[in-house]
């Protein structure tokens, strides 16, 4: 006889039921999603295991663990499921990501086991958008970077990086990881840019793609740049490539400090529908 609930780790050949549990909030889930629609459950392939919590048998949320612990579909009793496996087997992650109820949730229990943390953002709005604005001109000179221009391009996904998470991306490994992240998105035509004089002014990604939604990340204007409008007709200038040719659906999230960053994804249309929260380690 079944148990009423168990959590344990996700079986390669539950795809289809960890997907259809995916659906269910497609953008809160497009990081995941994505990662699992190319890699199936394999914890080699997804880079981190994927719990599942059951309720009378049946797969009802999920976690993803592996760089990051990211709660997704989660009620209080599953959050509170994950959070006693993840503190059984101690902390193997450098973040703490998801929509902001859960991941509170899930931090809660964890802090006084994991804590304290390098920073907690407990208010990211997420924004959305599914169509172009009609009173901004996507700037023109803002293209897909190029296989063979990682040189170019690395130095300000470094910056950006840094600037946003507070440490840089080349500790630890030498940067062989990040590094290879930035490759994959440019190799997949999904890292865009501003050059002049060959130098990036601005830059952002589509980090995220499922056939239902898409997620921007990484925006970062050149320091000596910020003020002049780049990032609200680059945002623009992106958010068209992503409509057109990735998703019907662009999403992604910011510190709520942020508030240039706030204001121009505004103008581009963007509307905030939720919120998420990061834990740093």
């Amino acid at each position: 006889m079944l148990t009423t609930t168990s959590t344990r780790v996700v079986d390669p050949g539950e795809l289809d039921d960890a997907l259809a549990v995916l659906r269910r909030e497609p953008v809160n889930n497009a990081f995941v999603a994505a990662r699992v629609n190319i890699s199936g459950l394999d914890p080699w392939r997804l880079g981190g295991e994927m719990w599942g919590w059951y309720h009378r048998g049946r797969l009802e949320s999920l976690c993803y663990a592996g760089a990051n612990l990211v709660p997704l579909c989660a009620g209080p009793e599953a959050v509170r499921a994950f959070a006693e496996r993840a503190r059984r087997q101690g902390r193997r992650c450098s973040s703490i990501v998801g929509p902001a109820g859960p991941t509170a949730a899930l931090w809660s229990y964890l802090e006084p086991h994991w804590g304290p943390a390098r920073d907690v953002r407990g208010n990211q709005p997420l924004m959305v958008t599914d169509s172009m604005p009609s009173d901004v001109r996507p700037d023109p000179l803002v293209r897909r970077v190029r296989k063979d221009e990682m040189d170019l391009v690395m130095p300000a996904c470094v910056a950006m990086f840094t600037e946003e998470v507070g440490v840089s991306p080349l500790a630890g490994d030498g940067g062989l990881i990040y590094q290879a992240r930035v490759a994959e998105l440019v190799g997949s035509g999904r890292s865009f840019a501003r050059v002049e004089n060959g130098k990036v002014v601005f830059k952002a990604e589509i980090g995220a793609a499922t056939p239902y939604a898409c997620q921007i990340q990484g925006v970062w204007v050149a320091p000596e740049r910020r003020g002049e409008g780049l990032s609200v007709t680059g945002m623009a200038a992106v958010l068209r490539y992503a409509l057109q040719d990735v998703a019907p659906l662009a999403s992604l999230y910011v510190n709520d400090f942020n508030k240039p960053a706030r204001a121009a994804y505004h103008r581009v249309g963007f509307q905030e529908v939720g919120a998420f929260m990061s834990v740093l380690f």
